[in-house]
């Protein structure tokens, strides 16, 4: 592993640690937006594994995955994950009002298929 993948790695790691000691607090939203931001980081992992690049942008990082996606069987199911993920943050950062909201059982369920996200690339990448 590079010391890029490796940075990536740690990152999602991170993200999903603070996720997950977010859920315990009862705050879903930021929760749920650091599910996201561990897969993201472990798609750009796997996208600098692969490519040797880094894509700057949200929508680069989804659309690359996606493409790397379709090569390995194994990550069949993650690029939806990424893509629907991405509302929990867009809730946290952004969205207003009653309905803007994150139930604390979407979160807890982002934040377990973060990880299993984190460990299919981990595994594929090991």
């Amino acid at each position: 592993m590079t010391p890029e993948v490796k940075e990536h790695f740690d990152k999602a790691h991170d993200c999903l640690r603070r996720g997950t000691v977010i859920l315990a607090a009862g705050v879903a939203e930021d929760a749920a937006r650091n599910a996201y931001l561990a897969a993201f980081h472990a798609a750009q992992a796997l996208i600098f594994a692969r490519t040797g690049r880094v894509a700057k942008t949200h929508g680069g990082v989804h659309s690359l995955f996606s493409r790397l996606a379709k090569e390995e069987h194994q990550l069949t199911e993650l690029p939806s994950f990424l893509s629907k993920s991405y509302e929990f943050k867009s809730v946290a950062d952004y969205e207003v009002g009653p309905h803007a909201g994150v139930s604390l059982e979407d979160a807890g369920a982002a934040i377990e298929a973060a990880q299993r996200f984190i460990d299919t690339i981990a595994r594929l990448l090991d």
